[in-house]
């Protein structure tokens, strides 16, 4: 049997039993502050009394899954003091979920803004040796390019040639080689050293992704 509806939708509830509140937003039954969570601007979904179809599909925790008559669906969420909220309009009939939609929105932002404070863009940092770099050098350089590598930057290092020094290319290419075995266990080398201009380059990416 269909609940006695307010002109416009929504179910009319004694006062101080909770109920939909206006514009759609939902119970308030059950002690759950929702104020604390911000108003709603616009709903993502079809929820409550905008849900016009005859039936929907009941799915969730808190219910024996089935199809039930839309008034019968929300006269249960009412009942928990919860939102029937559709969350697959495009079957037949909808999938719907009694949950407290305010808090699903919320969570489901809280969620997004850790996964983008998560998510960090790779950076390339840059090493810069000389064909005459002494084995001191070498391993200070090589640890930083080991952090670098392991929070998921790329490296690149090269050897720059001044002045007669571009006669020992030999030496930057060797020099980059043995980089490339010292940092093999968090690195890969992309590709063989190579000139540009008057440096010797070789790019490094973080173990376990693709090549680029």
């Amino acid at each position: 049997m269909a609940v006695p509806q307010k002109p416009g939708g929504g179910f009319s509830r004694p006062p101080g039993q909770g109920g939909f509140r206006p514009g759609g937003g939902g119970f308030n039954k059950g002690g759950f502050n929702r104020n604390k969570f911000g108003p709603r601007k616009e709903a993502e979904h079809r929820i409550n009394h905008f849900i016009r179809v005859p039936q929907v599909r009941l799915v969730g925790d808190n219910v024996e899954v089935g199809i039930y008559d839309t008034p019968d669906a929300m006269k249960m969420a009412q009942e928990q003091g919860l939102d029937l909220v559709e969350i697959s309009p495009t079957v037949d009939p909808p999938v719907c979920k009694i949950i407290d939609y305010n808090k699903f929105l919320y969570d489901k932002k809280k969620k997004e803004k850790e996964m983008k404070a998560k998510s960090k863009v790779s950076e390339v940092k840059e090493i810069r040796f000389t064909p005459n770099t002494d084995d001191h050098d070498f391993d200070f350089k090589a640890k930083h390019a080991e952090k670098f590598l392991q929070d998921g930057n790329k490296v690149k290092a090269y050897v720059q040639f001044k002045g007669r020094a571009i006669q020992f290319q030999d030496r930057g290419q060797l020099l980059l080689l043995k980089f490339a075995e010292r940092l093999a266990e968090v690195g890969i080398l992309e590709s063989m050293p190579k000139m540009e201009g008057r440096r010797m380059l070789a790019m490094f990416a973080p173990k376990g992704k693709k090549k680029a």
